[in-house]
This record gives C-alpha cells, sequence and structure tokens, in this order.
C-alpha cells in the first residue's frame, strides 16, 4: 500500500517522473505477478479463464494507451479487496477451529491410586482421569466417581450448568464447575467431540451449495464471455472512430465493469459465514445444500419420544395379576435390561430404586415398533405394546389391564408365551422448550408441523394437546415405514424436514429433504444419518437453525442483486457514458468488499437456544473463565452432591 500511494502520488519534476514510475513499475510487480501466477495455474491446470486473468489483462491495457495510473489503481485495489476476501473467509473458517484452542494441554492421570500430569495428546482409552473445579475435560468419557455440574457450552451451547454423577457422559473441553470428578476415557483426542465437529464442519464447508455451483458455474462462463465482450468491444469503437489507444481504454473499462467477482464471492461469503455461526452455537449443517434447503422447508415432521418429549420416562402404575409385583418387576427389568428403549430404562430405573435384582433372561431379540422377546429358563417372555401381544396370541382383556389401556399412558405388556402376567404404564414428559420451539417455527411461515409416534392414539393425543398440536397433526401408531411413506407423501407437497433422534428413525431423516438429529453429541449415528445436527437437547435451537436458515438465503438474494444491479450499472456506464476506468474499478471492488461484510453479518447471527436471562449471563461468563461459581445465583438452582 505504500509503494501503490508513492507511485500515485502526483509528483513534478524529472527525478519525481522516474522515482514515479519506478514506483509504478513495483506496483505492477507486487499486485500483477500473483494474479497472473494465480491465473497461469488456474488456465492450466484447469483450463479455465478466472477474474485474476481479467484484472491483469485490464491493467496491462491500461498501461499500454498510456494510462499506467489507472492500472496500478485497479491492481492495488484488486489486491487490496482479494485481501480482504480471504481474511473474511478465513475468519468465517476458523470460527469452528477455534475450538481447539480450549483443549487443556494437561490432564491428571490416576493410575495405581496415584495422579501424575501427563499431555492430553497422550491419553489412551481406559485411562482414568481426575477432574478437579475449574478444570477443563481433556478427553470424551464417562463419570465413574464424584458428582458435579459443568459447563457445556462450547459444545452443545447449553446455556446452564448441566448436572453431573456417575455414568454420565463428558465432552472434551467443557469446564467442570464443582466437585472432583473421576472419568473414564472412552474416546481418543481423534475421535473425540470437538474433532469429529471440525472434521464434520470442514467437510461441510468443503461441499458447495446449489447457488454456490450455480455462481462458480456462471462465473467460469462469463468470464470468457467477458473476454470475448472486450475484443469485440475493441472493434466497434475502433471501427466507429476511435483511434486505438481511446479504444482499447473503452474495452480495458468494460472489462472491468463486467467482471463477476461480486457475484462469484457473495454466494459462498454467506455460507461459510452461517456455517460457523451454527457451529457455534451446537448445530451442524452436514454443507450448504442442507443449509439452503432448510431455509426452503415449510414442513417439520418430529418424532415424539426422546424430540419433543425429553425421553426419560418414568413408571407410573404397576399391575401384576398375580399379585407379586416385586417378581413381576424383576422378570420385567431383567428383558428389558437387552432394550435400549426411553420405556426400558424406565423400568430398569423402576427396579433399581426398589432394590429388586433384575432376573437373568437370555436369548433377548427387538421386534421393531413391538417390544421385546427372550427366554427365561425354558419359557419364552415378552414385553410390548398390543401389537406384541397380538403376535404372540396373548389376550389384554383382563379389567385391570383394561383400566390401563383406557389411559392416556403407554402401556407395556410382560407375558409368558400366551399368558399376561401384568402390565406397566409408562408416561414421557414433553421437553420444556419443545412448545416455545414450535410456536417460533409457526411464527417464521411453517406451514405444516406433524407428530409421528408408534405410541397409542391416546398418548399422543396427550402429549399433541400439551404441544398446542391439531388433532390432524397428530399421527399414532406407525411403523418406521409408516413415518418413511408419511414423509413421502408430504415431500410430495413441499420441502419437508424430519426431526428424531437419529438411530430409530434413521429411515425417515434419510428419506425427508433435511434430516434432522437430535441430541446427537457423541452420538455417531446421529451425525451419520442426518444432515443436520444438533448437538444439545435443546429444541429452541432447531427454530434459530431455521431462521438463520432462511436469514442466510435473504442475504444471498441481497447479494446476488447488489451485485448483478452494479455490474449491469457501470457496463451501461462504460459503454454509453465514458465511464472513466478509475471510477469503474472503485465501483468494481468496492462492491465486492460490500457484498462479503455482508455475508459476515451472519457471524453475529448465532443460535442461541434457551433465552437467557441476567443470571444465566453471568454464570456463562463466569464459567468459561473457569471461575468458582459460589458466589453466582445458578448455585441455589443446582443441587451440589459432595464426592
Amino acid at each position: 500500500m505504500l509503494l501503490a500511494i508513492l507511485a500515485l502520488w502526483p509528483l513534478q519534476g524529472a527525478a519525481a517522473a522516474y522515482f514515479s514510475l519506478a514506483g509504478l513499475l513495483l506496483v505492477y510487480l507486487a499486485g500483477g505477478l500473483p494474479a497472473a501466477w494465480r491465473a497461469a495455474a488456474t488456465l492450466w491446470e484447469e483450463r479455465i479463464l478466472d477474474i485474476d486473468l481479467l484484472m491483469v489483462v485490464a491493467a496491462v491495457a491500461a498501461a499500454a494507451v498510456g494510462a499506467p495510473f489507472e492500472g496500478a489503481v485497479l491492481l492495488t485495489l484488486f489486491s487490496l479487496s482479494t485481501t480482504l476476501e480471504e481474511r473474511a473467509l478465513g475468519r468465517a473458517r476458523r470460527a469452528i477451529e477455534a475450538l481447539m484452542e480450549l483443549r487443556p494441554e494437561t490432564a491428571l492421570r490416576k493410575a495405581g491410586g496415584a495422579v501424575s500430569e501427563i499431555p492430553a495428546a497422550d491419553l489412551e482409552m481406559d485411562d482414568v482421569v481426575v477432574l478437579r473445579p475449574g478444570a477443563r475435560v481433556p478427553a470424551d468419557g464417562v463419570i465413574v466417581a464424584g458428582r458435579g455440574s459443568l459447563d457445556e457450552a462450547n459444545i452443545t451451547g447449553e446455556s446452564m450448568p448441566v448436572a453431573k454423577e456417575p455414568g454420565a457422559q463428558v465432552f472434551e473441553a467443557t469446564v467442570n464447575l464443582d466437585g472432583v470428578l473421576e472419568v473414564v476415557v472412552t474416546k481418543t483426542v481423534e475421535e473425540s467431540t470437538i474433532a469429529r465437529m471440525i472434521a464434520l464442519v470442514t467437510e461441510a464447508q468443503a461441499a458447495k451449495a446449489p447457488s454456490e455451483r450455480f455462481s462458480a458455474w456462471f462465473g467460469q462462463r462469463y468470464t470468457v464471455a467477458v473476454m470475448a465482450g472486450a475484443v469485440l468491444a475493441f472493434a466497434a469503437f475502433y471501427w466507429l472512430g476511435r483511434d486505438w489507444e481511446g479504444a482499447l481504454y473503452r474495452s480495458a473499462t468494460l472489462l472491468v465493469a463486467a467482471s463477476p467477482c461480486a457475484i462469484v464471492i457473495s454466494v459462498p461469503a454467506a455460507i461459510l459465514s452461517a456455517l460457523s455461526a451454527a457451529a457455534r452455537g451446537g448445530v451442524l449443517f452436514k454443507g450448504g445444500g442442507a443449509l439452503e434447503t432448510l431455509a426452503a422447508v415449510d414442513t417439520f415432521a418430529f418424532d415424539k419420544t426422546g424430540t419433543l418429549t425429553t425421553g426419560k420416562a418414568t413408571v407410573t402404575a404397576i399391575v401384576a395379576l398375580d399379585s407379586d409385583e416385586r417378581g413381576f418387576l424383576s422378570l420385567l427389568a431383567g428383558l428389558e435390561a437387552h432394550s435400549e428403549h426411553h420405556s426400558a430404562a424406565a423400568i430398569r430405573q423402576e427396579a433399581a430404586s426398589r432394590d429388586i435384582e433384575p432376573m437373568v433372561v437370555a436369548n433377548v431379540a427387538t421386534r421393531p415398533s413391538a417390544g421385546i422377546v427372550g427366554e427365561w429358563g425354558d419359557e419364552q417372555v415378552w414385553a410390548g405394546n398390543p401389537r406384541l401381544a397380538t403376535q404372540m396370541k396373548a389376550a389384554i382383556d383382563h379389567p385391570a389391564l383394561k383400566v390401563l389401556a383406557a389411559d392416556t399412558q403407554t402401556v407395556i405388556y410382560l407375558g409368558r408365551g400366551a399368558q399376561v402376567l401384568g402390565a406397566v404404564t409408562i408416561a414421557d414428559q414433553i421437553r420444556p422448550t419443545s412448545v416455545r420451539a414450535l410456536a417460533a417455527l409457526r411464527q417464521s411461515g411453517v406451514a405444516t408441523i406433524v407428530m409421528m409416534t408408534g405410541d397409542r392414539l391416546p398418548v399422543a393425543q396427550r402429549i399433541g394437546a400439551e404441544l398446542g398440536l391439531k388433532p390432524a397433526e397428530i399421527h399414532a401408531d406407525m411403523l418406521p415405514e409408516d413415518k418413511v411413506r408419511m414423509v413421502s407423501e408430504l415431500a410430495a407437497a413441499g420441502k419437508i424436514a424430519f426431526v428424531g433422534d437419529g438411530v430409530n428413525d434413521a429411515a425417515a431423516l434419510a428419506r425427508a429433504d433435511v434430516g434432522i438429529a437430535m441430541g446427537a453429541a457423541g452420538s455417531d449415528v446421529a451425525l451419520q444419518a442426518a444432515d443436520v445436527a444438533l448437538l444439545s437437547e435443546d429444541m429452541e435451537k432447531l427454530a434459530d437453525a431455521h431462521r438463520l436458515a432462511r436469514r442466510t438465503a435473504t442475504i444471498i438474494r441481497q447479494n446476488l442483486v447488489f451485485a448483478m444491479g452494479a455490474m449491469v450499472v457501470l457496463v451501461i456506464g462504460g459503454l454509453f457514458f465514458e465511464l472513466p476506468l478509475p471510477l469503474a474499478v472503485i465501483g468494481h471492488e468496492g462492491g465486492t468488499v460490500l457484498v462479503v461484510l455482508n455475508g459476515l453479518r451472519l457471524l453475529r447471527d448465532p443460535i442461541r437456544g434457551k433465552r437467557k436471562t441476567s443470571t444465566d449471563t453471568r454464570t456463562s461468563r463466569a464459567s468459561r473463565a473457569g471461575i468458582s461459581v459460589e458466589r453466582h445465583a445458578y448455585r441455589r438452582k443446582i443441587t451440589r452432591h459432595a464426592p
């Protein structure tokens, strides 16, 4: 820049002229050689005429007609705009990589009763790590001793600390706020949550969205057209009576005015910024294509259990037909010990709370959307819904069971062969953020919201009513294939997003235009099955992600309209109004910088999720700094357990 100023400064006298000539030469070399080298490499390797070539040709043409000043201005501003673009896009790309800096360099490993400090990168599977208050988690793992609360904002975007106890999963780079914890490492640094997030976002940024592909395709072909048009313009101006210098000057002006720099850069600037902003908020998009498609979605379909509801069901009633409630619950817990379903976890928890030891059940097999079957001794036992009871030819018409069936809660029947032993009712609670999230989606213009579940209709209707859904939006007793079929039917009317847990709903996630997995932190299956992954279980992040996608689409349209409008104005000025080359340069490069800056505004539009109170804000600041949180108000809301 200093050389450019010296070269372009109006000087007097012979010495000054020589100095100015030397400065101009340096500007041409400093600004033109890199662009010429990039243009030559692109032409040789990809057989593409790019924008760098346009700028070099225009600068050389300006110098050839005795206007080296204008050529130097062009190269200086072009180099400046290129630098600003690279820094701006680099900022978007580095937003997620900043998570790497949160990784602790050392860890306290416990071995044989002794604790030693080692590099975090040297941790291996099954190592036991000691976490003191204020320490960052050095690797993904599971708590084996101690209780406390962790700040997971860096990973899931959760604003409030999360209470943890033995058996709970912890993620790398989160902060232990209070209590001394012992964590067994379950994933190496290369396989950690942060490593997978960075890999996923890197792949997403490399995968071009449809609008990016179009702008690149348009830019390549349009560049060729501009080069050909400049040659034709030179011939036309010369034929109309201009001297060759005047004709070349006008054609060089048109070459600059018609260059599509702003059009080509406008889309990736917005896409990369949005992807980075979403990732910082705990929402991972698998590429710009998913982001653009989500903006066009007008129908949302939700799985119920574990998505709209917490999935942490509890047993509300037990009916043992032989009156041996403990034996009934022991057999049921032994059978459900082999299931990962949410209701199975509730049954196991109920048995544990009563100090009931589960019976040993062998050869267990799952019946999708029906239940589970196994062998207890020489007898076949099963647990599931009425569909499974029908398959086992078991009658569920006992009066006590009819009372349960009339309830709006989920009923799990236990049977031995064709004999029903009893049943339990399971109640699931909606997520605190689900109602607000669905309301926000409706306010944003989403036309259709439906809930799909394998539960009975009365259960689905109870949950749907609490969520504010209409009867026509509630669909119960659905098998996985039924969900896929309904998603296909809804997709015929417009773009549809399906939101599920990423495991049981893999087929529906794949069929939807956009598959969104809930609570995907730590779940490889969820990250693979979905187009979008919500790392936390905060439903309001979904509404924010949809809003961000639509805002991104709006900014892309703004950029394209502005870039094309500015280019049309400059071209008309060059053809009919003797537009000076310096003004064409300023208009071209200034427009390019403006669309980049407009796209970067998305970096300041993060995924917020649950709205913070002033207390939450103070908490977040303190926890990120690793400061003791005793004096903050949220401690009154969290039960602190001594390790």
